[in-house]
């Protein structure tokens, strides 16, 4: 095992690779040496001495390839130090209910591997890549309201 530090993320829109690269640049900075991969990249956790996995929120969970990713690595994740962070733009709500919130909605990951630590962000929406006119609606209203 190296002392490399992995961070992977799962993303739709981009503002969770950009909050991966974040965070590789802060550990880089302290003089840590770190990979940022997107999840379907990583294949093996052995070079790592750390893994640090985010991933955006879709239907109140995590993305399909970031519980994967966590199913699949298990194993490894359970014996090395392992840290989350969520990208949701419930982050961005005024009503502070609906942020704490969030936080369960980690728990299908916190039941396969206990992280040392959570970390949850806004990200940033880009309404042009929501699917539907509908659903662009609903993000303005609930952001507006929240």
């Amino acid at each position: 095992m190296s002392g490399k530090i992995l961070v992977t993320y799962a993303t739709r829109g981009g503002s969770t690779a950009g909050v991966a690269e974040a965070v590789g640049k802060t550990l880089s900075a302290s003089g840590a040496q770190v990979d940022v991969l997107p999840m379907t990249e990583v294949r093996d956790l052995a070079p790592y001495k750390a893994v640090i996995a985010g991933s955006a929120i879709q239907g109140a969970k995590w993305l399909p390839e970031a519980m994967q990713f966590v199913r699949d690595h298990r194993m490894e994740l359970s014996r090395t130090p392992f840290a989350t962070f969520t990208v949701c733009m419930t982050m961005a709500m005024k009503n502070e209910q609906y942020r704490k919130g969030v936080t369960d909605w980690l728990e299908p990951v916190r039941a396969l591997v206990r992280p040392v630590s959570e970390g949850f962000f806004a990200g940033e929406l880009n309404l042009s890549k929501v699917p539907s006119l509908r659903k662009r609606l609903m993000f303005r209203v609930s952001i507006l309201t929240g």
